[in-house]
C-alpha cells in the first residue's frame, strides 16, 4: 500500500513538472526562455518518472534500467541545453530586451583569420596546405 501511494505520488509529479515544461515551451518567447523551461522541468519530471519505476520494480532489472535513466538525463540534458544556448547565441538569436551573458567579455573573440593567415599558422586545425587543394580557388583569400 505505501509502495503504490510512494509511486502514484511520483508519477503525479513528474506528470506535472512535464507539464509545466511543455507550457514553457509553447509559451515562452524566444530560444533561450523556452530551453530553460523545457530542460529544467522536463528532467526533474522524467527523473521523477524513472523513479517511480525503481519504486514500482524493486531493485532488480527493470529497477536498475530506471536509475541508469536517471543517470542518462542528468549527464546529457544540461549538455543539451548548453550546446542549444551556445548555438543560438553564436548564429545571433537576440536576448530578451535588458538580458545578457554573465560575463560580457565571454562574447569577445578574436578577430577572423583569412584563408592564408590560416595556412600559415602550423597550430591550426583548420589549416590547408596550398591553394591547390581548395576546388576553385587560386590562392586569394575567402573572407
Amino acid at each position: 500500500m505505501i509502495r503504490t501511494t510512494i509511486v502514484i505520488a511520483l508519477v503525479v509529479v513528474g506528470t506535472f513538472f512535464l507539464t509545466v515544461g511543455t507550457i514553457g515551451l509553447l509559451r515562452l518567447p524566444n530560444v533561450y526562455n523556452r530551453m530553460h523551461a523545457t530542460s529544467k522541468p522536463t528532467t526533474l519530471g522524467t527523473a521523477s518518472m524513472f523513479l517511480a519505476g525503481f519504486v514500482h520494480f524493486g531493485p532488480g532489472a527493470e529497477g536498475l534500467t530506471a536509475l541508469v535513466g536517471i543517470l542518462f538525463l542528468f549527464l546529457t540534458i544540461p549538455t543539451g541545453s548548453h550546446m542549444i544556448a551556445r548555438a543560438a547565441e553564436r548564429i545571433g538569436v537576440p536576448f530578451v530586451e535588458g538580458v545578457t551573458w554573465p560575463d560580457p567579455d565571454a562574447l569577445e573573440r578574436p578577430p577572423e583569420r583569412t584563408w592564408d593567415e590560416r595556412a600559415l599558422d602550423p597550430g591550426d586545425s583548420r589549416r590547408y596546405e596550398t591553394g591547390a587543394n581548395r576546388p576553385g580557388e587560386s590562392g586569394e583569400s575567402k573572407d
